[in-house]
């Protein structure tokens, strides 16, 4: 009987082992399942955040070529439309500085029966920095007026700030040229 009682015992023991291992091997398995979900989930999210960013970008990019097209096309015969598309898009701070250079400008388009056609060449964002947008824009401009009436080419480069917060408004335009002080530019 005791022979009976020993082989009994350990008949029992390679269940248990099985038993034992089986359980391992499903935590094991369900252990890697989650570590791979976990991977795949922090993945897709820093993938959606790079999409979203190439969006936000190609969205400041577009907005800053649209304006600075806009703003490059003058036509002395209708002024009003012109000073339209100069104030589109911006902050009121903005609008206003603009339409004072616009009055000024003006004083110039009409004697000189000034006509600019633009077309967009390249925009790239430089930087962002809470919400706002840097972007450097080039416009190919051809300026016909009184003075040159076959017309002169030239390329406007314009750099803006793009306020992605509030409502995608451009906050702040100047150009690119070095010789001139940011301090003492107009404001």
């Amino acid at each position: 009987m005791a022979k009976q009682a020993t082989a009994a015992k350990f008949a029992d023991r390679p269940i248990r082992l099985k038993t034992i291992l089986s359980i391992v091997l499903v935590a094991g398995l369900v252990g890697l399942s989650a570590f791979f979900a976990w991977q795949w989930h922090s993945t897709s999210a820093d993938l959606n955040n790079i999409e979203q960013g190439q969006s936000n970008d190609a969205r400041a990019e577009q907005i800053s070529l649209d304006y600075a097209t806009g703003a490059a096309e003058m036509n002395f015969q209708s002024p009003d439309e012109w000073r339209g598309r100069l104030t589109a898009g911006t902050s009121p701070e903005l609008s206003n500085r603009l339409e004072q250079a616009a009055t000024s400008m003006e004083q110039l388009i009409q004697p000189l029966q000034w006509t600019s056609t633009a077309t967009p060449i390249a925009a790239k964002v430089e930087s962002v920095t809470d919400g706002v947008y840097q972007v450097v824009t080039f416009v190919d401009v051809l300026t016909k007026n009184t003075q040159t009436p076959d017309g002169t080419s030239s390329t406007a480069t314009y750099k803006m700030s793009i306020d992605s917060k509030n409502g995608w408004v451009i906050t702040e335009i100047s150009g690119m040229d070095p010789a001139i002080d940011p301090a003492a530019a107009p404001k």
